[in-house]
C-alpha cells in the first residue's frame, strides 16, 4: 500500500464510502483486460458529462463520507491474489464500507474473506449472466468462474441471490442445490414483479455483463438477453437495508464502444454509493 493510501485510511470515519480500484484479471478464463477498469470507471465519473448526483437524491461531490484511496495494483501469484483482503480489511477497520472497482469476478472471493472478519451472516446480492459457481475452472479453483463455490463453501455468507442469470447448466445446478442459493434466471425475469426480500448485512456483487451486451459491450464475455441499466438501478434503488459493502466487477476496457459501458459502470457507482449513504 502506497504512503499516500496509508495516509487517505486515517482519513477514514465511521459509515465512510471508501472507494478502491482492484486491478486483477489473472484469474480470467477467456481474456485479459479488467485489470484496466478501475481508472476507466473513474475518467467516465469524472468527464463532466453528467454530474455526480445519484437519482436517489444524494451528491457525492465534496461528499465528507465518499472516499477514494486509488487503485491496487495486484500481483499473479496466489499469495498476491489473496492479499485483496488486506486493503479492505484496513478500510473495515477504521469503520468504512468498501465499494471495490475491480478487475475480474475473482476478486470477490478474497473481498469477502475479509468482509466475514467483520460481519456474520452476510447477505449477498449478485447480478450476473452466470453464476460463477463451479467447483474449479479448467484447473483453477480461483478462476472468475468459481468465486461463490469458494465464497459459499467457506461460509463467508448465510444467503446468496443472483439475478440475470442465463447460462445455468448442470454442474452449477448441483452447486446451487447444494448451497441453496436463490437464482433468478432472466427467461423468468420481470423487475416489477420482482420479491427479494433482502435482510442486512447486505453485500452487492455487480458483473457488468449482468447487463445486455446492447447497453454493455465492454465486456469479456458477451452473453445475449440480459438486463438492462434500468432494471439494476431500480433494484438497487429499491434496497432499505444496511449495505456493508459492493463491487463493480468484468468492465474490460479494451472491448468499449465510445466509452458506453465505462459510463454505465460509473453510473451504477453512483446509485451504489447514494444507496451505501442512505442505509448505513
Amino acid at each position: 500500500m502506497a504512503k499516500s493510501q496509508i495516509n487517505q485510511l486515517r482519513d477514514i470515519n465511521q459509515r465512510d464510502i471508501v472507494v478502491l480500484g482492484i486491478c486483477s484479471d489473472h484469474n480470467s478464463s477467456f481474456m485479459r483486460g479488467p485489470a484496466g477498469a478501475p481508472p476507466k470507471i473513474r475518467e467516465a465519473l469524472y468527464c463532466g458529462a453528467a454530474n455526480l448526483s445519484s437519482e436517489l437524491g444524494v451528491s457525492i461531490r465534496d461528499n465528507a463520507r465518499f472516499k477514494d484511496i486509488g487503485d491496487f495494483h495486484i500481483g499473479e501469484t496466489e499469495a498476491d491474489y489473496l492479499s485483496i483482503a488486506e486493503p479492505i480489511q484496513n478500510v473495515l477497520s477504521q469503520g468504512g464500507l468498501p465499494l471495490s472497482l475491480g478487475g475480474d469476478h475473482a476478486v470477490t472471493y478474497p473481498i469477502l474473506k475479509a468482509i466475514a472478519n467483520s460481519y456474520q451472516n452476510v447477505n449477498i446480492l449478485h447480478f450476473d449472466a452466470h453464476l460463477d459457481i463451479y467447483p474449479e475452472f479448467e484447473g483453477n479453483r480461483y478462476s472468475h468462474a468459481c468465486p461463490f463455490a469458494r465464497i459459499m463453501e467457506s461460509k463467508l455468507a448465510s444467503r446468496l441471490i443472483q439475478v440475470g442469470i442465463r447460462t445455468l447448466n448442470q454442474t452449477q445446478q448441483l452447486q446451487v442445490d447444494k448451497y441453496n442459493v436463490e437464482v433468478h434466471q432472466m427467461k423468468d425475469f420481470d423487475v416489477s414483479r420482482l420479491s427479494l426480500n433482502l435482510e442486512a448485512p447486505l453485500y452487492i456483487s455487480v458483473d457488468i455483463d449482468a447487463l445486455d451486451p446492447a447497453f454493455a459491450p465492454g465486456v469479456s464475455h458477451f452473453e445475449p438477453g440480459g438486463m438492462n441499466v434500468r432494471d439494476i438501478i431500480t433494484i438497487i434503488q429499491s434496497i432499505n437495508v444496511p449495505i456493508i459493502g459492493a463491487d463493480i466487477v468484468e468492465f474490460n476496457p479494451t472491448r468499449d464502444i465510445n466509452g458506453m459501458t465505462a459510463m454505465v459502470a460509473a453510473k451504477i457507482l453512483k446509485e451504489l454509493a447514494g444507496a451505501m449513504l442512505l442505509n448505513s
